[in-house]
């Protein structure tokens, strides 16, 4: 299956990094290469990008969308949590923008056999990275009640997370839960009719699920404030979320780089040194046309935040 995704915002996200021609630019969530093509095209020769992906299809399928600029970008199988580790290795002291684009890239989900999507029939899976060692099997399969009952609510923002739960448990004492479709049916049966009008049952359950095997919102706060930190004077980052968590952390963790001296306002003089470190471009996350949102169904839920260094 060729390695396809059509980015959300492509034009917004350009423009909200203010792209400097000859700047070194890092892409901390390349997929399709979308981003990172378009970031070559419109930089010059010396103009360089470096990029990571957790899934090596992204890194191979990269590889080639971008030969013809071949010698101005080095591609990394890393999260992009270890920016600073791999900017390091790239030999780029200080950046001139980033962007991270936090969706699940349309290949993974189209692709079956990636275990992404509760439409059809695959194996439980739902790894970014292949090579990492829990599933969603392992989750569905392993995990007791409560904690299962704990990531349908939190990551899953799922009113009947208790009740799927449950269910999930009882039908493990038959048999293993192995396919997609079975967890997807266990999720319908779980929830009552008249809560089913607003898309696919199983939707906010398997978001869950995929948030917990690939760890998605773990220490996304400090790798922003990482990526702030390796940013030039005025430096754009642009952060593209597609869900209330994610955006939550992205948003919080803005205001706090924003924020001069936190110290007790009767206090004579600041005793903290805290600096702001960012202006935001945009106090309003951007949200895609309703012409794209006809047009490409994932961008309905896309934010998109700029900030830049000062």
């Amino acid at each position: 299956m060729e390695f396809r995704h059509v980015p959300v915002m492509i034009e917004e996200c350009l423009d909200g990094l203010k792209l400097n021609p000859d700047g070194i630019y890092f892409d901390g969530t390349l997929g399709g290469a979308g981003h990172s093509s378009e970031i070559l095209k419109r930089t010059s020769p010396t103009g360089r990008l470096i990029a990571t992906d957790l899934d090596t299809e992204a890194i191979a399928n990269a590889e080639k969308k971008l030969s013809a600029y071949s010698g101005r970008f080095k591609l990394f199988h890393s999260n992009f949590k270890n920016v600073t580790s791999v900017l390091k290795e790239a030999g780029a002291d200080k950046i001139d923008g980033a962007i991270l684009d936090l969706g699940v890239s349309s290949y993974q989900l189209d692709n079956r056999e990636r275990g992404f999507s509760y439409m059809g029939e695959a194996r439980l899976d739902m790894r970014m990275n292949r090579e990492n060692p829990k599933s969603a099997w392992d989750v569905v399969n392993r995990y007791d009640k409560a904690k299962l009952a704990y990531i349908f609510s939190v990551y899953g923002e799922e009113k009947f997370a208790d009740n799927i739960a449950k269910n999930v448990c009882e039908e493990r004492k038959i048999k293993t839960i192995d396919t997609t479709k079975e967890l997807a049916d266990i999720v319908d049966r779980s929830i009552p009719y008249k809560f089913k009008q607003n898309g696919h049952p199983a939707k906010k359950v398997f978001q869950a699920i995929r948030i917990e095997v690939n760890e998605e919102l773990d220490g996304l706060g400090d790798c922003l404030k990482d990526i702030v930190k390796s940013l030039k004077k005025g430096g754009r980052l642009v952060v593209m979320t597609f869900h209330s968590l994610e955006d939550r952390i992205v948003k919080q963790t803005f205001k706090d780089l924003e924020t001069d001296c936190v110290c007790d306002k009767r206090l004579p003089v600041c005793v903290c040194g805290k600096k702001r470190e960012i202006k935001e471009i945009n106090r309003k996350p951007i949200e895609a046309s309703e012409q794209e949102k006809k047009t490409n169904p994932r961008a309905n839920s896309a934010k998109l935040r700029i900030v830049e260094k000062v």
